[in-house]
């Protein structure tokens, strides 16, 4: 097996450092469990950035994948697969009742919901995107154009023209930044990289409010909580609105590259021949495996075992606010949740992954933690020791181990 020493070597000689990658080379995984090249065991409670949904290598997703490659891998969009005509069927009914279009990430489903919104308002005049602060929707130039963070967006100025940002969770905000030339509002409805801010139920039926009586669209952004991961099928459900259109990726293929947007019914024909395409999108093999995927989350009812598992989860985590200095408070929704600490959050973090939890630094003073979606309750359980144990190293109030005693004491 090749050592992490070996395999840093091939990383610092061959690969764009664009990623602070941690000195860990991991070689294998199963369910909530993944092993490095030196045997040391982690939980994940990352999934690959809310990708694994299912755990690692579930079984009956691996068979499907493999079964499919053993048949037809891809054959080109210039053609029918019957694969991608169920898939869009099935995200058809789970959602918004109307037709699909795929891709291969969650930049590139971002990028299709902007190009669906700019086409559809051409004739208007209308092609601005309002999205919000603190947002993240991708490192595509158009898409972090739309993210409204800074960070993401230094030293690739001048940034693609038509997007505006609003206060999230402030509807007059969102009012405030819509003109003439709006043609939709893209939100999430659980800002991830953001720091794992929930909407608000009044703000999200203001924004479907607002978008009827300005005649626009409300475009939701699913890639990281949607596929069951905040106790819903899809984040924009908990609210009880609907939007226009919405962006997939991550969770739809438990790992393998899929993206997709799913659009209500009235915009399905906007994007017509020529006007938007992708080569790998939806291809035979990708559409089997978030086909599998699907079939696993609603057989094993993920989505319900998401909600009670985030409650099981963030229950104990709330308890510890007040218990270990420097955390101020827990937040999330189903297993989407976050650590907001008073203080910067990478140090902590690094000491989590050191004990075996993965876990993931955000927004600069959050942890954010994205288990998958049929993590045990006895996983549950380590994870929140190691968190306990964790705390109370970094704050150095761990209690000290006592002596060994004579075995005849």
């Amino acid at each position: 097996m090749t050592e992490n020493s070996e395999v840093a070597e091939l990383f610092s000689n061959y690969v764009i450092p664009n990623y602070a990658r941690k000195p860990i080379a991991f070689v294998r995984g199963k369910g909530t469990r993944v092993w490095d090249s030196s045997g040391k065991v982690y939980l994940d409670f990352l999934g690959g950035i809310a990708v694994q949904g299912a755990g690692h290598c579930h079984p009956e997703i691996t068979k499907a994948i493999q079964a499919q490659a053993e048949r037809l891998v891809h054959v080109s969009n210039l053609y029918w697969t019957e694969n991608q005509g169920l898939l869009a069927r099935e995200l058809s009914g789970l959602s918004l009742k109307g037709k699909c279009f795929f891709c291969n990430s969650g930049a590139e489903a971002n990028e299709a919901l902007i190009k669906l919104a700019r086409y559809w308002g051409r004739e208007k005049g209308k092609f601005e995107i309002v999205s919000m602060k603190n947002s993240f929707h991708g490192r595509t130039l158009a898409t972090l154009s739309a993210t409204g963070q800074a960070k993401v967006q230094a030293g690739f100025e001048p940034l693609a023209p038509g997007f505006v940002y609003a206060d999230f969770n402030n509807l007059a905000s969102v009012r405030d930044a819509v003109t003439e030339h709006t043609a939709a509002v893209l939100v999430e409805a659980v800002q991830g990289e953001g720091g794992v801010i929930p909407a608000q139920p009044d703000f999200m039926k203001g924004l479907r409010e607002l978008c009827d009586e300005k005649g626009i669209l409300l475009l939701c952004d699913e890639i990281q909580c949607g596929m069951g991961r905040t106790g819903s099928w899809f984040g924009f459900q908990a609210y009880g609105i609907e939007p226009d259109a919405i962006s997939l990726a991550k969770g739809l293929g438990n790992g393998f590259p899929i993206g997709a947007i799913v659009t209500k019914p009235g915009l399905s024909d906007v994007l017509q021949p020529g006007t938007h395409g992708s080569t790998f999108g939806g291809t035979p093999l990708a559409c089997a495996a978030a086909l599998a995927t699907i079939s696993v989350i609603r057989g094993e009812k993920l989505v319900e075992r998401a909600a009670a598992a985030g409650e099981k989860f963030q229950s104990p985590l709330k308890a510890m606010v007040g218990k270990h200095a420097h955390l101020a408070e827990v937040r999330g929704a189903g297993l989407m949740v976050g650590l907001v600490l008073d203080q910067p959050a990478k140090d902590l973090a690094d000491k989590l992954v050191d004990m075996g939890l993965l876990c993931l630094a955000t927004a600069g003073n959050v942890i954010r933690f994205l288990p998958p979606l049929n993590v045990k309750d006895s996983e549950i359980e380590d994870a929140l020791d190691i968190i306990n144990d964790a705390f109370d190293e970094w704050n150095g109030t761990a209690a000290p181990e006592e002596e060994a005693k004579p075995a005849d004491a």
